[in-house]
């Protein structure tokens, strides 16, 4: 199964020097039967384009905190046997937890399949969103559309061997 995992580039770095992303247990985002059903469709890509979305929301979450994250999403798509990565049933229903995964342990780093990262066009909107993300929380229309503008950045796509340029560019 694909999972993508959320991440700081802090967490990246880490993830590099240790070889592994971890450690567990993981929280990670993947096709699930509860994100097949809120997208109603069949077409893989599309499932896991919405996964990995799903994911960069997470990571703007982390980011948000840890004050001194680099502004940057990272999402790492990793490999992993279906069996290690588990769905919450009691959370099926809860929109917040679409496609949300439990990976037990470590996912070693060999397993990842590609690196997402926001490009720098998409720093001043990440950083925005990240302080706007309290209030969108709480009802905010206006920091939820500040919040949306960090979304409608598309994360770039890099080999795992580009990890160490990415984290030594941070």
């Amino acid at each position: 199964m694909r999972v993508y995992v959320p991440l700081t580039l802090a967490g990246l770095a880490e993830a590099h020097t240790k070889g592994e992303l971890g450690p567990g247990p993981l929280t990670a985002y993947g096709v699930t039967p509860s994100l097949r059903e809120w997208y109603v469709s069949d077409d893989l890509e599309e499932l896991e384009y919405a996964a990995l979305s799903r994911a960069a929301a997470a990571s703007l979450r982390l980011i948000a905190g840890d004050p001194g994250a680099a502004r940057r999403r990272v999402v790492v798509a990793a490999d992993v046997a279906d069996r290690d990565a588990v769905a919450d049933p009691d959370r099926a229903l809860d929109a917040s937890s679409l496609g949300e995964l439990r990976i037990a342990t470590a996912v070693p780093l060999r397993l990842a399949a590609a690196v997402h990262v926001d490009s720098d066009d998409a720093l001043d909107d990440v950083s925005a969103a990240v302080d706007a993300l309290g209030a969108a929380d709480h009802g905010d229309e206006d920091a939820r559309f500040t919040v949306d503008g960090a979304e409608d950045h598309e994360l770039l796509w890099y080999g795992v061997q580009e990890i160490p340029a990415i984290v030594t560019e941070a």
